[in-house]
């Protein structure tokens, strides 16, 4: 068998369907930043298993959380709002049982789900994210948009599950960006302020590295958030995903430019000077 693990924090929207996608496990842990709304009792009500901790960082709450004392030796580690398709299921509990793997993390992909469709190009289609693991084995870097750096090999899974980062509304996911965009633009000035990027991982095998270093050179080109709009709506085709695809990929470059006025903002406190 797998345990679960769900980081939450005022997720009563998001929990049902999350919760109820991997029921199968008989070990589900809610890990909770003290959530306000009904979050908890939802949790309780599913017979999910709930701790709680005050959030400081993305690194070191996750961190705390993999100290939970999980029943199983494997931990599948789905944000409140996604949801586990059968496939991945099955797949997830293959492996686990696979005693002859030597593969202690496994990347899985998933499809964004956007007014109602899968955004497969605009989206940055296939993106492989860190979801099953041994939690003995896992470890991570920088507070925000975390490093999963695994201490063993790494395999990818076939199946997908769904992301509904939309299920909140529009009003929450601007909250969020807002508060995400802040630490992206302390972020991008660390990373200036340390020089040149290593130019050989933009052509690493593993995707992870080539997608940190693009990032990475991402904040050094001039008009941003133009860029990016091009890059996925015109490069990787995000046309194809019709109106869906040109509103996610004008909210994201909405994102970009929230964190190019940040990091105008900050140079300029730097200086004594006020925006």
């Amino acid at each position: 068998m797998i345990s679960v693990l769900i980081l939450t924090l005022n997720e009563e929207e998001n929990l049902p369907a999350c919760l109820e996608a991997v029921k199968w496990s008989d070990d589900i842990v809610v890990f909770d930043s003290f959530s306000t709304d009904r979050t908890v009792e939802i949790a309780r009500a599913a017979g999910a298993r709930v701790i709680q901790r005050r959030f400081d960082n993305e690194r070191d709450h996750r961190a705390a959380a993999l100290q939970a004392g999980f029943k199983h030796g494997w931990v599948y580690n789905p944000d409140a709002d996604e949801i586990t398709t059968p496939e991945l299921r099955d797949e997830m509990l293959r492996v686990a049982n696979d005693t002859s793997r030597k593969e202690v993390a496994y990347r899985v992909r998933f499809k964004n789900m956007f007014m109602g469709r899968w955004l497969r190009h605009s989206s940055l289609y296939p993106t492989w994210v860190m979801r099953l693991f041994r939690p003995e084995k896992l470890s991570f870097e920088r507070t925000i948009n975390l490093r999963y750096v695994a201490d063993g090999p790494e395999g990818r899974l076939e199946s997908h599950f769904e992301h509904h980062s939309f299920n909140k509304g529009l009003n929450a996911w601007f909250e969020k960006h807002n508060r995400y965009s802040w630490h992206e633009a302390e972020e991008s000035l660390k990373s200036l302020s340390r020089g040149s990027l290593n130019w050989c991982d933009l052509f690493a095998f593993e995707p992870a590295t080539r997608r940190r270093t693009l990032k990475e050179l991402s904040f050094r080109l001039p008009c941003r958030p133009m860029l990016r709009f091009l890059y996925m709506f015109i490069w990787k085709r995000g046309f194809l995903d019709g109106w869906a695809g040109f509103t996610y990929c004008r909210l994201l470059t909405i994102y970009e430019y929230m964190i190019v006025l940040k990091m105008r903002e900050l140079r300029l406190r730097e200086r004594g000077a006020t925006i």
